[in-house]
């Protein structure tokens, strides 16, 4: 098993809880057991401690308070801790009776908020694992091919079978767990919906395209998007409007996937070169996942937005207010015309930062656009040079 350091950082103050939230197998329990080695741990994944728990949530107040100060001095954790909603009534007294601390960590917060689960008020800052990031790998993991392939859940990036692995993640828990966890009782309709949002993926979302794939309305297809959303496996990107303009698509949104390598399952891609539409599709996906991850664990909290014309000048993300605006694009040469929609972008908005990312091996400057290879860029990105 290779160990990566994360770039997470969670540092709890006297009295202070947390959630951490994230899909399965990014990381979080390995994560947490080596940043608290020492806490006291209940991994509901167990079946037999789920049920227990569920049917006497006070167990835990009884268990936690008969254990030694030293101990609870650590942060007391509960992994997938929404698998037992009723706990964090618990959870909120041993906090405000006993100035405790605990992370609660889980894949979703869907199912504790249907729940009227108690969120505890504030009480517990929020944190996000995402899949590995450029920024945690060694040089000799920097191979772009290998990246978008595979994808950065770590156990699929460092599997010699990953193509079992991400299908195996597709099938038994991207779409078994939304079933089991109840999300959604239209079992047919929601697999069929799971394949067109495959072929769809980071495009402009058609919902009633959509909806007719899957014989299912409009309204059901967008509350299949909000399942995935709610259950961290994809984002909803919306389209930049600082100020409202005719030339400008304003309502469809872009989905993507929160991992690159899960997205060329679901669509049964297999990249054997650096080139193409399908290359060029990957690329951007990636360069997204990065910039999401860095707007959580950078703790900005940037917006991510796209902008398109209706003459169809488009701009793939445009982070913040305007401040940056990035083009993502796969190919080893960058031509005038692929600059053309930067340039309008600049004329109307005028970001402080133009950049095209892309596969060229040498940085340079055309006028106000800063052409980066794709390495360069997410070292400037991780570094804090591109936002702060």
């Amino acid at each position: 098993m290779v160990h990566y350091s994360r770039h997470l950082k969670i540092d709890l103050p006297n009295r202070q809880s947390a959630f951490l939230w994230g899909p399965r197998k990014t990381g979080k329990s390995t994560y947490l057991k080596q940043v608290f080695p020492n806490s006291l741990v209940y991994d509901f994944l167990k079946t037999d401690l789920m049920l227990d728990f569920n049917r006497r949530p006070a167990m835990l107040r009884e268990q936690v308070l008969a254990q030694s100060e030293a101990l609870l001095a650590h942060p007391i954790i509960l992994d997938e801790v929404q698998r037992v909603p009723l706990l964090l009534d618990e959870v909120h007294w041993l906090i405000e009776n006993r100035g405790l601390r605990f992370i609660l960590c889980g894949s979703s917060a869907r199912k504790l908020k249907r729940g009227r689960a108690n969120l505890l008020g504030g009480r517990a800052w929020r944190y996000e694992m995402f899949p590995l990031v450029t920024d945690e790998l060694p040089d000799s993991d920097m191979d772009l091919l290998r990246i978008l392939n595979r994808g950065l859940i770590p156990d699929h990036f460092t599997s010699t079978q990953y193509r079992r692995s991400l299908n195996a993640y597709v099938q038994d828990y991207l779409k078994e767990e939304v079933f089991d966890e109840g999300l959604t009782r239209n079992i047919p309709a929601f697999s069929r919906f799971f394949d067109a949002m495959g072929y769809s993926h980071g495009e402009l979302t058609n919902f009633s395209n959509i909806a007719r794939e899957c014989g299912v309305s409009s309204k059901t297809v967008k509350e299949y998007y909000q399942i995935l959303i709610d259950t961290l496996l994809g984002k909803m990107v919306e389209p930049f409007k600082r100020r409202q303009s005719r030339q400008v698509i304003s309502r469809a949104p872009k989905f993507y996937l929160f991992d690159v390598g899960v997205a060329g399952m679901l669509a049964k891609r297999y990249l054997d070169d650096a080139q193409g539409m399908i290359f060029g599709k990957a690329f951007e996906h990636f360069i997204f996942t990065e910039l999401t991850a860095h707007a959580s664990y950078s703790a900005l909290h940037y917006d991510v937005h796209f902008w398109r014309t209706k003459s169809g000048l488009e701009v793939d993300f445009v982070l913040g207010n305007g401040e940056v605006a990035i083009e993502a694009k796969g190919t080893s040469r960058v031509d005038n015309k692929v600059l053309r929609p930067m340039h309008a972008f600049i004329d109307e908005f005028a970001p402080r930062k133009a950049i095209v990312v892309c596969n060229e091996t040498a940085e340079r400057v055309v006028g106000p656009i800063r052409i980066v290879p794709w390495k360069v860029f997410l070292q400037s990105l991780w570094a804090g040079d591109v936002i702060s």
